[in-house]
């Protein structure tokens, strides 16, 4: 996923990799001091996803919707409202909240992910979009603006100059009074990943800059118990 799209590793890293969020790299952006894009040897935020989507949506669809989101549901508007996920991968999240009267827009720019989804999913209402962060250019080209918008384990698939833009162009869908609801992972970076480390205070940092302020923050950690996995969620609006 991202463009999100997130997705997962397929030694054992599961579901929530698709939920991925922030990566540490030696405990810094990059890999040995090298800058950040070439100690990742110059791999697409989507790496590793296109050819695993199968095995991946065994591990997505593992951990229901309400567990990932739980301590985030609360902060989620009312149905029916007009949502966006961002790196929606296999459709879990986008058919449940479809499911609970939402219109649902779900972007994957992972093409072989999107087919999964569709057959996963059909007939849950989900309208899907291949569209790509960090500047979403299909969805920022027409009128369209939501009340939720979800980035799932995805933001740390994108470079510092890349998440500044990616936030602007959020910023820019949400509808007045919306909410933004991202994750961010911490923990070892899996093999054939693009992945860097996020503190949360960067994102909170430049939300504030698209006029966004924090509203939640909880920190958990891993559904499947892998060690040095844990997990910050945020919510702006």
């Amino acid at each position: 996923m991202i463009g999100v799209t997130g997705a997962a590793d397929t030694n054992g890293v599961d579901e929530l990799d698709e939920l991925n969020g922030v990566e540490h790299v030696n405990g810094m952006d990059g890999v040995d001091g090298v800058d950040e894009a070439e100690g990742l040897n110059g791999l697409s935020s989507t790496a590793g996803y296109a050819e695993a989507a199968e095995e991946l949506a065994v591990q997505y669809e593992s951990v229901t919707f309400a567990e990932v989101h739980a301590d985030l549901l609360h902060s989620y508007p009312p149905p029916p409202a007009a949502v966006l996920d961002v790196g929606a991968g296999t459709g879990r999240d986008a058919a449940a909240l479809a499911a609970l009267g939402h219109p649902v827009v779900a972007v994957e720019p992972t093409a072989e992910l999107r087919s999964v989804a569709e057959r996963l999913h059909a007939g849950s209402g989900v309208r899907w979009v291949a569209d790509e962060l960090p500047e979403l250019p299909q969805l920022s080209a027409g009128t369209e603006r939501f009340d939720l918008v979800l980035l799932t384990a995805v933001w740390m698939h994108l470079a510092p100059a890349e998440r500044a833009l990616a936030m602007a162009a959020l910023g820019r869908l949400l509808a007045p009074g919306g909410r933004l609801a991202l994750t961010l992972r911490h923990g070892p970076v899996p093999p054939g990943r693009r992945m860097f480390d996020v503190p949360p205070e960067e994102t909170v940092a430049l939300a504030a800059a698209q006029g966004l302020r924090l509203l939640h923050r909880a920190e958990r950690g891993d559904l499947h118990g892998r060690s040095g996995v844990c997990w910050t969620s945020l919510v702006f609006g």
